[in-house]
Order: structure tokens, then C-alpha cells, then sequence
């Protein structure tokens, strides 16, 4: 098992064990996931930027063109110096680090395989399971073959060219967003929802917002077979595809196909079977109570393996910190899982805090919430000659609690900035009345929620027509 950054932050008992799995210190998040993710999405707003300085001024003769392989390579770089900055603090820290493949044998004991075979067993009180999860694959002809996924995309060596990204999860959405961003011809082929299990209004919305901006979708299709027309660097691929509706089926050639359709936990071969600890056979994650403690009681879990919880970095290094702390520092707080905020790097960021608009119907009647909302147009955007009509931000309150917000969601640049500010307001109790009280500061996207004055329900116009 590999080294993950949860388990980084509080593997520090020669009594406790860590299984994890990955290719590099850091686990997903900083190899193949938010870090690579990120700084992907930076380069494709620099495009766009570059687009914009023209009306602000900046004169300049050559066309302007991204160049993958510089990309790739100072992203790499800074990974790699990410993972060497693990390995010193787990040195400093006298924490062993075995870069081998474990599984439980029997009770309080697993094997670790490294990659010349050799096998050494170890014992300990305690474990933890931080696992994580790998990239899912459809089970078609030629998908293992010649698709990739987001795990091998973020260190590609080559630019994948004209893409097929399959799939409408964060994921799909981020990676069309960016490789779109940086001149590339990208579609994404839907089977239902964008998004799903977020707020559908601004699932459609960033949707909405990325077809506008030269991104195509094929919605309602599922891929059943990829053949390889041409090898290379990239190549080309066809892919033959039916609707998820009807007999209709649609054949399109492509250079890269990139599955983003899921990722399943990464337990079902590390003996659990052989301890005892309960998985849910369908999905591979692990039961566990309110403090992160398996049926098994010597054996604890934390991440994305968890079953109900956010598949979120912070939120696995959160539980795993405090994981460590009542363990061995005489602490009892547990991990809080509610009102965790998140944020969605497609080209136009979504942030959201809270209740989507439909959990919240479910979960409170729609009688019983006032929603307020409003589009609004970001200075920035105004003299570049960007839409005014665009950026949007929602709250979702109850009326019966003292019109406390419950949802909070921003479609706009820098969202995941403004949402981590709103985040802790939100877990102090923040009402509608409290965000009226705050004065904004002027000019930015996040004062628009100081003065929501709107709500759904009144059916009144929120199209802005100034700043």
C-alpha cells in the first residue's frame, strides 16, 4: 500500500498501521487529481485572459499557443516536489514508509509485497484503511485498450488532440473544461444528468455556459465500442455509440477518448474477507460509525472509501487528523460532515455549500424555504465584453428556523474563494438577515450575496444590466 496525503497528516504510532493505496506519495489529490487539476485549469483561464487583455489595452502581434508538453512537464515537476516533500516530513517525523502492496493475512497482521515479490509481514493494535479509489472502466470493446482516464491524462506526454470525454461527472465537466480551454476540439457524451447529486439548476447552468463556449455535448449516449482506426501519438479512434433512449446508434472518430464515468474503491484485495470487515458488495465502500470505526473494531477507515460520506480530500485528511487525535491524544472530537463546501473548476466555477434547491424540497418542503438569486456581471467581465447574464448566485433558506441558509451556490470566477468564506459563515449559523447586515466589499463577486434581494417565489426579473 502506498502513502496517501490523509494518512500523511497523522501516521504516528508504531502502534497504528495505514493501508493505502497509490503510485506516489500524496495519494490522488496531488498525483493524479485537484493539484494537476487545478493547475490545468489555470492555464486554460490564461487563455482566456490572454482573449480578454486585448479590450483592457495590451497590444501584441503573434497569435498566442499553448504548448501541452511545457505544461505537463512544469506540472510533473511541481508534483514531484510535492512527494519529496512527504517523504522528508515523514523521515523527520520517524514514520516508517513501506512502498509495498499489503493485505490482511489474519487478525492484526498483513503482508506488504514489494515489486521485486519479497514479502514482509507486520502486526500492529490498529489500522486504517485509506485505500481511495481507482478510475472505472465502461467493460466494452476496447476500453482498457485505447481509452485513458483522468489518472493518466494530468502526465500524458503527447497533447490528446480532437477528445471524447465520456461522462458527466466533476471530473468529465473539469477535463473538457481545460482541454477545451487550451484550443482543443472537446465533446462530452452525457447518459443522463450533468452533475448529479448537486444542484441541477446549476448543473445545467455550468453546462449551459460550456456549450456556449465551443464545448459540444452528446446527450443521452453511451459508448459501446472503441476500435483504433490509426496508432500514434495520439492516434485516432472510432467510437460507435447508442442512445440511451431508442435503437438509435452514432459512430464519431476521435484522437483521445478519456473515460471519466466513476471511480470504485480500492478494497475488495486486501483481505478484508479474512478479518471480518464488512464491505457493501456493490459499491466496495466500508461501513463505519460516527467515528470512522468498521465492524471490526481494531480496524478504522477514512477517505473516499468511506461509505455516505464526501469523496473529498479535505475531508478524508480532516477525519484522519481527528481520527488520530482521540486514538492517541486523548480527544473526542469527530468529524463534522455536514455543510462541507466544494467547488467545481469547470471554465465558469461553481461553489456550493449546504442543501442542493432539490435535497432541500425533499428534506424541508418546498413551502417551507425561501430561495433568493440573482445573476450578476463581475467588473472583470464588463470592459472584456463578457455576457452579463452569466455568473449567478442562489441561497436556499428556511423560513421556519429564522430564514437560516441552508444552500449556498455560486456560478462565477473565483467561486471556490468567495464559497470558502460563506463555508464558515454557514457553519456559525449564518440567516439571510446576518448577510444583510454585511457590508460587501465593492467591487466583487462575492458582495452579490450581501444584497440578494429577489426570490424565486416572487417570479420577478434577475437579469442585470450594469455592474
Amino acid at each position: 500500500m502506498r502513502l496517501t496525503l490523509q494518512s500523511l497528516e497523522f501516521v504516528i504510532s508504531m502502534f497504528l498501521i495505514t493501508l493505502t493505496l497509490h503510485m506516489c506519495l500524496g495519494g490522488t489529490c496531488v498525483n493524479v487529481g485537484c493539484v494537476p487539476k487545478k493547475l490545468m485549469h489555470q492555464a486554460a483561464l490564461l487563455g482566456q485572459a490572454l482573449s480578454d487583455s486585448r479590450k483592457f489595452g495590451w497590444e501584441y502581434n503573434q497569435q498566442a499557443k499553448h504548448n501541452w508538453e511545457t505544461m505537463t512537464e512544469a506540472i510533473q515537476n511541481h508534483i514531484g516536489s510535492l512527494n519529496w516533500s512527504y517523504r522528508v516530513s515523514l523521515r523527520e517525523k520517524a514514520v516508517a514508509y513501506v512502498n509495498s502492496y499489503g493485505e490482511f493475512v489474519e487478525h492484526h497482521k498483513i503482508k506488504a509485497t514489494n515489486r521485486k515479490g519479497q514479502e514482509t509481514c507486520y502486526t500492529a493494535a490498529k489500522f486504517v484503511i485509506a485505500t481511495g479509489e481507482r478510475p472505472r472502466y465502461l467493460g466494452i470493446q476496447g476500453d482498457k485498450e485505447y481509452c485513458i482516464t483522468s489518472d493518466d491524462l494530468f502526465s500524458l506526454p503527447y497533447c490528446p488532440g480532437k477528445t471524447l470525454v465520456v461522462g458527466a461527472s466533476y471530473v468529465a465537466l473539469e477535463c473538457a473544461g481545460f482541454l477545451a480551454g487550451i484550443g482543443l476540439d472537446v465533446t462530452v457524451m452525457v447518459r443522463s444528468v450533468l452533475l448529479r447529486g448537486f444542484d441541477q439548476e446549476m448543473a445545467e447552468k455550468v453546462g449551459s455556459y460550456m456549450e456556449q463556449h465551443g464545448i459540444k455535448f452528446l446527450r443521452k449516449f453511451i459508448p459501446v465500442m472503441v476500435q483504433q482506426l490509426e496508432k500514434g501519438l495520439p492516434g485516432k479512434l472510432k467510437v460507435v455509440a447508442k442512445s440511451t433512449e431508442g435503437p438509435e446508434t452514432m459512430e464519431g472518430v476521435y484522437n483521445t477518448v478519456l473515460l471519466a464515468i466513476g471511480r470504485d474503491s480500492c478494497t475488495r484485495k486486501i483481505g478484508l474477507e479474512k478479518i471480518g470487515v464488512k464491505i457493501n458488495e456493490k459499491t466496495g465502500k466500508i461501513p463505519v460509525n460516527d467515528v470512522e470505526q468498521t465492524n471490526v473494531p481494531y480496524v478504522y477507515a477514512v477517505g473516499d472509501v468511506l461509505e455516505g460520506k464526501l469523496e473529498l480530500t479535505p475531508v478524508a485528511i480532516q477525519a484522519g487528523k481527528l481520527l488520530a487525535r482521540r486514538l492517541f491524544g486523548d480527544h473526542l472530537e469527530k468529524c463534522d460532515y455536514i455543510n462541507v463546501p466544494t467547488t467545481v473548476f469547470t471554465p465558469l466555477e461553481y461553489g456550493c455549500c449546504g442543501l442542493s434547491e432539490e435535497k432541500a424540497i425533499e428534506v424541508y418542503k418546498k413551502e417551507n424555504l425561501e430561495v433568493y438569486h440573482t445573476f450578476f456581471w463581475p467588473l472583470e467581465w464588463t470592459v472584456a465584453g463578457r455576457d452579463n447574464n452569466t455568473c449567478y448566485a442562489k441561497i436556499i433558506c428556511n423560513k421556519f428556523n429564522n430564514n437560516r441558509v441552508i444552500g449556498f451556490h455560486i456560478l462565477g470566477p473565483n467561486a471556490g474563494e468567495v464559497t470558502q468564506g460563506f463555508a464558515v459563515a454557514m457553519k456559525c449559523g449564518l440567516t439571510k438577515q446576518l448577510l444583510d447586515d454585511t457590508i460587501g466589499i465593492h467591487p466583487t463577486c462575492g458582495e452579490v450575496f450581501t444584497t440578494l434581494e429577489i426570490t424565486k417565489s416572487s417570479g420577478l426579473d434577475i437579469s442585470q444590466k450594469g455592474c
